[in-house]
């Protein structure tokens, strides 16, 4: 995979949380937005398949959700 530069603006107080974390020390400010964004599309995905899983199982979603959630967060999501 090539990477490509994106210019985008942060507020100061965000860029200071940001270059205080660990991993951007350790890996640098790219890699721990990479990261970021990463997490963030992947919560959107997990969210989606929650809200599949409601409209299919209707209104007992809650009760069958609740007997397989163990199950869905031991779930690993591939990286794309």
């Amino acid at each position: 995979m090539s990477a490509r530069p994106v210019q985008i603006s942060i507020d100061r107080d965000l860029l200071e949380r940001i270059d205080a974390d660990p991993e951007t020390r350790r890996e640098g400010r790219s890699a721990f937005i990479r990261s970021a964004v990463r997490t963030y599309l992947k919560i959107g995905e997990q969210r989606e398949i929650d809200r599949a899983i409601r409209r299919a199982y209707g209104t007992r979603s809650d009760e069958m959700l609740s007997e397989v959630e163990d199950l869905i967060e031991e779930q690993e999501w591939p990286e794309r």
